[in-house]
């Protein structure tokens, strides 16, 4: 067993919540107080430890993938103190002071995993999700790993479609799957040339591409204004707002963070 240094405060159970909220994930799955996660071919099994988390196993592999999935990379820091010149920033940043939102920590993940949740509720993203991994994913002990961009693009339409895809949705997954573009390249380029790349993908608009930025690559300014559950939370909480989008500014330059933060807010309002 392995230890991974987390910034605190660090409220392990809180920040993964997203993970069994929706139901379950069936490549990071909840039990017994712990995260399992296949990496590299193997299930690791994350748990809360003083300081940041016990990591069994863990390697230099390993290590990298587990920061990145617990958001180590976020300045919370500078965020906490800029949440107090905002009531309900600093209201939440009070109630769950140990709250660092995760990160998906493969861009195919990320990208097929918006896709899915396009247009549906997360409660059938997540049941479409699962089936998806069950069918194409290699299995662990309790968890499986995500399927990978080369085993998806040898699949086929129907076989999506009989996971609960659209018919339209399969297309998107596979044309993601079967492209040309180096998604870990996306890592070195800027905002704006990251979504110019990922919008020229079938079935990959500004939504998904804004949530790439802050879900995968954690992009500070990232601001998915077109997500519903975002719209929700501004609007509930700044009911004179009129431009979603525009509502961003009021939040530089923590904006992915003021986004992460305003959900939080929302879902345990």
């Amino acid at each position: 067993m392995g230890f991974v240094p987390v910034p605190q405060p660090y409220d392990f159970a809180v920040s993964l919540d997203r993970f069994t909220f929706w139901g379950v994930d069936r490549a990071n799955v909840w039990q017994d107080g712990r995260l399992h996660r296949v990496i590299g071919g193997r299930e690791v099994r994350i748990s809360a430890a003083l300081g940041g988390v016990n990591v069994e196993p863990l390697d230099e592999t390993i290590e990298p993938i587990v920061a990145h999935l617990l958001g180590v990379q976020f300045d919370l820091d500078g965020f906490r103190a800029f949440a107090q010149g905002e009531e309900v920033l600093a209201a939440t940043v009070r109630r769950f002071p140990g709250f660092r939102p995760p990160l998906a920590p493969d861009p195919f993940e990320a990208l097929v995993s918006s896709i899915t949740a396009q247009q549906v509720s997360l409660h059938a993203a997540f049941a479409v999700r699962g089936r998806f991994i069950d069918r194409f994913g290699e299995p662990a002990e309790l968890a499986a790993a995500f399927p990978t961009r080369e085993r998806v693009a040898l699949a086929t339409e129907d076989e999506l479609f009989a996971l609960g895809f659209s018919r339209r949705k399969a297309e998107y997954v596979l044309g993601v799957a079967r492209s040309d573009l180096d998604f870990d390249g996306l890592a070195a380029i800027p905002d704006e040339e990251v979504k110019t790349r990922l919008i020229a993908l079938r079935g990959i608009g500004e939504w998904s591409a804004d949530w790439f930025l802050a879900r995968y690559l954690g992009r500070p300014h990232a601001w998915p204004a077109g997500d519903l559950g975002l719209r929700k939370a501004v609007l509930a909480f700044y009911p004179g707002t009129t431009d979603v989008r525009a509502a961003a500014d009021r939040f530089h330059p923590f904006e992915n963070l003021s986004a992460h933060y305003l959900l939080l807010a929302l879902r345990y309002a």
